[in-house]
């Protein structure tokens, strides 16, 4: 009888969700708000995958790990804690977790904001997933799309072989993209044993794996050096190797699923479990106060202590504008 590979489940939880402003600032990111159903996102992808791994493990940075480590003490969850001393993309920081694993052991890679219904099917894609990784492969989730959505990159695939990636497309690509029918939402979730990712990496991008490794080598109890990390280059997964590597297979996923990135996919979560909107669809997040809005449909009023945001449900990927000219006239207001 084969032996069930170790399986560790790897938390992403870099980003602050600057679609999500002024919810998410750079000290409260958006994983870690209480706002699903008084539960944090971070807190709800630990919860559906502890039952289906042997360890846990957080890849994180030197402003966010206390964030984590607040959550994962309160519910009594062990993990290994990796902290990066600045951001260098995903590539750099899923080698940081399969450098710190044995090669054998099967990595399920998933970033720490997204939402996941339909248990049944999650566990599921899961184990699937597991199996063909326990085999070699590469696996990417490639979610099955409820409509064309301008938000995510997409996966063409032929059955479980991927035929191309595809960055985000505008609204006319993304209609083609639904009506050709083998199509994907590409949800950045992965699966790979640790030793196959690094061969991988060596193979398709050399720099990212030396630099990386060296960090690592030179990590003080998971905490990265700020110099050594530096020296490597920012750059996702989806570049570095998943693009370019002959080893990919994608699971289609029948769970639902979003990864939050904007008020509207907000929007639509909080309907969903009962949050109110008016009879024109319009919507207050974060206060009680009565407000009244007049002449205005599927407008969405986000308030903060600091800082208020109105905007119109289907320009909720503009917000990002926002952020960025804060950065430059009133930075303070990201904190």
């Amino acid at each position: 009888m084969k032996k069930q590979p170790a399986v560790t489940h790897v938390i992403l939880t870099g980003g602050v969700g600057s679609r999500l402003w002024p919810l998410s600032r750079k000290s409260q990111p958006k994983q870690y708000l209480d706002l699903f159903e008084g539960k944090s996102l971070f807190a709800m992808t630990v919860e559906r995958n502890r039952t289906l791994v042997d360890q846990i493990m957080v890849v994180g940075n030197s402003d966010n790990c206390h964030l984590s480590r607040h959550v994962l003490e309160k519910s009594n969850t062990p993990y290994i804690d990796i902290v990066e001393s600045t951001p260098r993309n995903t590539a750099a920081a899923i080698a940081f977790a399969a450098l710190a694993s044995d090669p054998e052991t099967v990595l399920i890679v998933t970033p720490s904001d997204h939402i996941i219904g339909d248990m049944e099917h999650y566990n599921k894609a899961i184990q699937e997933a597991v199996e063909k990784a326990s085999n070699g492969f590469i696996v990417t989730f490639g979610i099955i799309p409820t409509k064309p959505e301008t938000g995510y990159g997409y996966i063409e695939r032929k059955g479980e072989d991927v035929v191309s990636f595809r960055e985000k497309p505008n609204q006319v690509s993304a209609r083609d993209f639904i009506a050709r029918g083998n199509f994907l939402w590409n949800s950045g979730m992965f699966c790979f044993k640790a030793g196959v990712f690094l061969e991988e990496l060596k193979t398709y991008n050399p720099e990212v794996y030396e630099k990386s490794k060296i960090a690592w080598d030179n990590n003080s109890n998971g905490n990265l050096d700020l110099a050594l990390s530096m020296d490597i280059p920012s750059i996702s997964i989806d570049y570095a190797v998943m693009e370019r590597s002959k080893k990919i297979k994608v699971v289609v996923s029948e769970f639902s699923w979003s990864d939050l990135g904007s008020f509207e996919s907000v929007y639509d979560y909080l309907v969903a479990t009962g949050h109110p909107v008016d009879p024109n669809g319009n919507m207050v997040i974060g206060n009680t106060n009565y407000t009244a809005f007049v002449g205005m449909k599927n407008t969405i009023f986000v308030y903060t202590d600091t800082a208020n945001l109105i905007l119109q449900k289907n320009s909720s990927q503009d917000v990002k504008n926002v952020y960025n000219a804060l950065e430059q006239e009133k930075p303070e207001l990201l904190q």
